[in-house]
């Protein structure tokens, strides 16, 4: 007998439509269910048989919470699932939430199928994994566990594309360790759509070859590179450079600086001036631990909730959208500063001519 399925995504902020959903909607359609995409606190349509509750990152639990008491309180007979990023980075803390079952990990048996984006006509664009998990194994990240090492390789992705969609956005989490890469990069040549890697691209596997093939998906609006680390320097430079070298304009690439980790304010301070030195975007990326259940109170061993401040406030008032553009004034009050403080410190207001 046919189940109906409810698929909810509790009310936090995110840009994007919850693919595991829309993977699970897929999955059940195909066993002859029906299913029906809520948000937040909404009342469903048709009673359930069966919901999943999503949830995102660790520190965005609450809403998570609220969604499962609401469904247990509406349907209290009815199984409620939980899974997604904080189900199964914090299963002992998710399974106080109320569900029935809290899964870890992904769903397998949905992992290769057409998201149904019937449930989100409003949406465009395909959000597509060529690859999951990663060479590299980065203590800041949840990709090694989540996901391990490089998997589920893919060397076409025209089956995922929804056919009226006009970009395609890469989750993936290092596209360019890929073996499937180069057929991908082809695919997306021939098919024309915007493009989008979401995920950014690792800078030291970015060659002359891949320069090349970038410069030639003519409908990338931004490409997101990493500097996380000193060590890294040369890496991103000469990633940077060569995409430059095949036309790849400097303010369509955005570098990420992990910041409140295991660095200290002096060296983001130089990573910051490096990146606008470059004639690229720096977008500041503040560290959250992986457990973190509140956002923005973890500080740094070497950094102190001032400086993090000093950060934030640049960000909104000499920043656009969270980022520092490559603007004249910016670069040289970055050249210009001897230390951190100094580069981040804020003009007091002036007062008004009126007063």
């Amino acid at each position: 007998m046919a189940k109906h399925v409810v698929l909810v995504e509790p009310k936090y902020y995110t840009q994007y439509p919850p693919l595991g959903l829309l993977k699970l909607s897929s999955y059940h359609r195909s066993l002859g269910n029906t299913t029906e995409l809520v948000n937040g606190l909404e009342m469903p349509r048709k009673k359930p048989d069966l919901i999943y509750v999503t949830s995102l990152f660790t520190w965005a639990w609450k809403p998570v919470w609220e969604a499962i008491g609401f469904c247990k309180k509406l349907y209290p007979e009815v199984e409620v699932w939980l899974g997604g990023l904080y189900a199964s980075l914090l299963r002992d803390h998710a399974e106080q939430s109320g569900a029935d079952y809290v899964y870890e990990g992904l769903f397998r048996d949905s992992e290769d199928v057409m998201p149904d984006y019937d449930l989100v006509p409003e949406w465009d664009g395909s959000i597509v994994f060529s690859s999951r998990g990663c060479i590299r194994a980065c203590k800041f990240c949840s990709v090694p566990i989540l996901e391990g090492k490089l998997n589920s390789v893919k060397y076409s992705i025209k089956h995922l594309i929804w056919p009226k969609h006009t970009r395609v956005i890469f989750f993936d989490n290092n596209i360019l360790a890929s073996l499937g890469w180069r057929a991908i990069f082809d695919e997306l040549e021939d098919m024309k759509l915007r493009v989008d890697f979401n995920q950014g691209l690792d800078a030291r596997l970015i060659t002359e070859e891949v320069a090349e093939k970038l410069s030639k998906l003519k409908r990338v609006r931004l490409l997101r590179l990493a500097y996380d680390e000193q060590k890294s320097r040369r890496f991103v430079q000469e990633a940077i450079e060569r995409l430059k070298a095949y036309g790849i304009k400097g303010r369509q690439i955005l570098v990420y600086a992990l910041f409140n980790y295991e660095d200290c304010p002096e060296d983001f301070f130089h990573r910051i001036r490096d990146i606008l030195e470059w004639g690229t975007v720096a977008y500041p990326m503040r560290f959250e631990p992986l457990d973190a259940l509140e956002k923005n109170k973890y500080i740094g061993k070497a950094w102190d909730a001032k400086r993090l401040d000093m950060v934030q406030r640049a960000r909104r008032v000499i920043g656009y959208g969270g980022a520092f553009p490559p603007y004249t004034g910016l670069i040289k009050k970055f050249e210009t500063a001897k230390n951190f403080d100094e580069a981040f410190r804020l003009r007091p207001p002036t007062k008004s001519p009126c007063r």
